[in-house]
């Protein structure tokens, strides 16, 4: 049996772990070197790492080397191989070549003249020529050119092997197919496989990790779904040796899917994004893996395994900073990741990979070890955690201590207590016991402070800071920015002489539709405030906002003036405060409409918490635009209405989006027909860059008096929410009908 002498390419880093895997396909003389493996056989061995290799990126069996320092040199020494003996010119070819610190410096240049040589050859010899197919050629030919040596192969892969042939659709920087199996192979994969235990991608994109470990799990060739390949049509190719390692392969796949059936789903991808569970879907099925892995759109939260009992690995490729995701929001991220691991996933192995170390250790995780490995150009590290309750470590900063800090610190103390001093006395005038001391004063010190006079059930009263830091651009180094943020921990804590425990930290990024009210953990620990004498329930863990937005304390306050008699509407309710405002300053009725079952809930324990429970006060769970259209027994109902929608919106519950800046018009008008013919609507928005449609409202009394709610503590603010007073007007159109264009319209969308 002839033997050749064939290279597999690899990926930067994994030379060593494809040299092992070709050695557990059977090849014992597998030789790491630069950028692949060598190794030498039959060609059933080159065809086996083309099918099985999961590591790979091509096969190429070498047929020359020589120098080739000018272009007349490289065609002459490619006219002095017989290409009769691969190939005659009814097929096609294509070339591939890839040149560095050598004299030929344009690959696609050097490509051609290799090609020329091939064709000019094939034209003196029978007249006709090759050619060229650069989608699926016969023969694919691959030269290596590096200072001046060349060394040509032929491709037996034809295509890259990281193309498995089961990718339908891809999301935004997939991972690649290879780069899946190494994270899964260095992670363990296959021993826990082995064992029984459960594979777990809690951000799957479009399912490369999950698919690659069913396959891995179940036995099969990676290559097996491939419908191309570069040795197909070539004159050397021996096709009784390829169909019998076909033939093998596939008894072992249905082998392997019979195994792997005995087990249920215990492979398993979840994904926030709607769009990326689809792609995933559509990966699974075109894999042929529907009955073996389950993909599901579950908020990272919300990820946890089947049962107590079940172990296995957890697995994730998370933004990190390039491609996709903006930089800033990551460090809350990866907090909420190491969250999820600490609290559903005790026992677990689980492996990460991450181009940005920094952020690994926002994870509250002490890694045993890490990798490193190359997605693209980019340096990453692979890192393996045993979740165990001795690899905790806190993923919050710890407050430097006085003596640690730098001279910044004593210019953020100096402010901190400026700003106290200057509203003491309004404070203690209004009675307001949770307010905005600090929102970024000082650009070294980017953070909106949050002071609660709060106290959990049957506790007493105690100061909380509620620390927002806003996100640091790119160009700050990260260690410098977490030296400041443990800086102005430990000066907030000296200043408003509080325990570390009172602190909570967010980080606050700029939000979208609802990620300003996803849950961030779920210790469901709640503390009571007090505001104007009601009783307000607030989470300083839980969610990014508090269940209460201090600078909508005024616009609360004119609510309850407004209130005395009158049937009172809260749309987009949030929590619910608005609404116990307005029972408490006397409204007939009070009527709170919100698509979250978790605020919902909490405005009925906020309701209940003041005496205000039954009939008179309703709590609806639904989209406010829907319940909008369908809201004709409301008809010039309300006497009061506030009207506080989001920037943009959409929901696995909404058909397209909601943009207030585009929907307002239709969306006030919608409302004023709900109305009383003396009733007021407080429309309010955060959009800074929010601009009211005056000529779309001509016909409605509009006053602007954003000035008027933006409380004192707000006032370096200004434009943290504009808001209007509006009233019917002598015509007010069929509003239903104009909102229910926009609707179809968004429906479009």
């Amino acid at each position: 049996m002839e033997q050749h002498t064939f290279f597999a390419t690899a990926a930067r880093n994994l030379e060593t772990l494809l040299a092992e895997e070709l050695r557990s396909l059977g090849i014992a003389d597998a030789r790491e070197t630069r950028g692949g493996v060598r190794f030498s056989g039959p060609l059933a061995d080159a065809y086996r790492v083309c099918l099985w290799s999961r590591i790979a990126n091509r096969v190429l069996l070498p047929l020359a080397e020589f120098d080739a320092p000018h272009a007349d040199t490289l065609y002459a020494r490619i006219r002095d191989i017989d290409w009769s003996a691969h190939m005659d010119a009814t097929r096609t070819l294509a070339v591939h070549m890839d040149t560095a610190r050598s004299g030929i410096d344009h690959s696609r240049f050097g490509a051609l003249k290799i090609k020329d040589a091939i064709v000019d050859q094939f034209r003196e010899a029978t007249g006709t020529r090759p050619a060229v197919d650069t989608h699926r050629p016969d023969l694919a030919i691959h030269c290596r050119l590096f200072r001046d040596r060349a060394v040509l192969s032929l491709d037996l892969s034809g295509d890259s092997l990281h193309r498995r042939g089961y990718r339908i659709e891809g999301v935004a920087a997939p991972l690649k197919e290879t780069l899946a199996a190494a994270m899964l192979l260095r992670a363990g994969w296959p021993g826990i496989a082995a064992g029984g235990g459960s594979l777990i991608d809690p951000m799957c994109g479009s399912a490369t990790l999950v698919i690659e470990g069913a396959l891995m799990a179940a036995d099969i060739a990676p290559g097996l779904m491939r419908d191309y390949w570069g040795f197909t049509g070539w004159l050397g190719h021996d096709a009784p040796a390829w169909t019998a390692l076909l033939a093998e392969a596939r008894e072992r796949r249905q082998a392997g899917l019979l195994r792997l059936s005995r087990h249920g789903k215990r492979i398993r991808g979840y994904d926030s994004d709607l769009a990326a569970v689809r792609s995933s879907s559509s990966n699974v099925a075109s894999a042929d893996l529907l009955a073996h892995v389950q993909i599901e759109r579950r908020e990272l939260v919300d990820c946890r395994p089947a049962s107590p009992a079940e172990r296995g690995l957890v697995i994730m490729n998370p933004p990190y900073g390039e491609r996709i995701g903006v930089e800033g929001g990551l460090p809350l991220l990866y907090a909420n990741i190491g969250r999820m691991l600490r609290e559903h996933f005790d026992g677990w192995h689980a492996a990460m990979l991450t181009g940005n170390p920094e952020l690994g250790k926002r994870m509250g995780l002490r890694a045993r070890a890490f990798h490193t490995l190359y997605n693209g150009p980019i340096e990453c590290r692979l890192l393996h955690f045993d979740v165990a309750r001795e690899a905790h470590v806190s993923d919050r900063p710890v407050p430097l201590p006085a003596e640690a800090r730098g001279p910044g610190a004593e210019m953020l103390a100096n402010r901190l207590k400026k700003n106290q001093k200057q509203l003491n006395k309004w404070l203690r005038e209004q009675q307001i016991s949770c307010y905005r001391l600090y929102d970024a004063d000082l650009p070294e010190y980017a953070l909106a402070i949050d002071v609660y006079q709060a106290r959990e059930p049957r506790g007493e009263s105690r100061t909380v800071a509620h620390v927002q830091e806003y996100a640091a651009p790119a160009s700050i180094d990260p260690r410098d920015a977490r030296r400041r943020l443990r800086e102005a921990l430990g000066v907030i804590a000296d200043t408003l002489q509080i325990a570390e425990q009172d602190l909570y930290l967010k980080i606050r990024q700029p939000q979208r539709g609802k990620a300003q009210y996803e849950r961030l953990a779920d210790t469901g620990r709640f503390f009571e405030i007090e505001e104007d004498g009601l009783r307000l329930l607030v989470n300083f863990e839980d969610y990014l906002d508090t269940g209460l937005f201090l600078d909508h304390r005024d616009t609360r306050r004119l609510l309850r003036r407004l209130a005395p008699q009158r049937r009172f509407l809260n749309l987009f309710g949030y929590t619910g405060s608005a609404s116990v405002h307005a029972a408490a300053g006397g409204a007939r009725s009070t009527t709170t409409v919100d698509m979250s079952r978790t605020y919902i809930d909490w405005s009925r324990r906020n309701l209940a918490l003041n005496g205000f429970s039954g009939r008179d006060h309703e709590l609806i769970q639904a989209d406010c635009l829907d319940w909008l259209t369908k809201a004709r027994a409301y008809h010039g109902h309300f006497g009061l209405i506030f009207l506080d929608p989001p920037s943009f919106s959409t929901s696995k519950r909404m058909q397209g989006t909601f943009d207030v800046q585009r929907d307002h018009a239709a969306l006030i008008r919608s409302a004023v027909d709900l109305l009383a013919p003396d009733g007021i609507l407080i429309f309010s928005n955060n959009l800074r860059r929010f601009r009211l449609d005056d000529e779309a409202l001509s016909d409605l009394d509009v006053a602007d008096i954003g000035a008027q709610t933006i409380p004192r503590d707000f006032a370096r603010s200004p434009q943290i929410h504009h808001c209007w007073r509006i009233e019917r007007g002598d015509a007010v159109a069929d509003s239903n009908e104009i909102w229910g264009r926009a609707l179809r319209n968004r429906e479009r969308r």
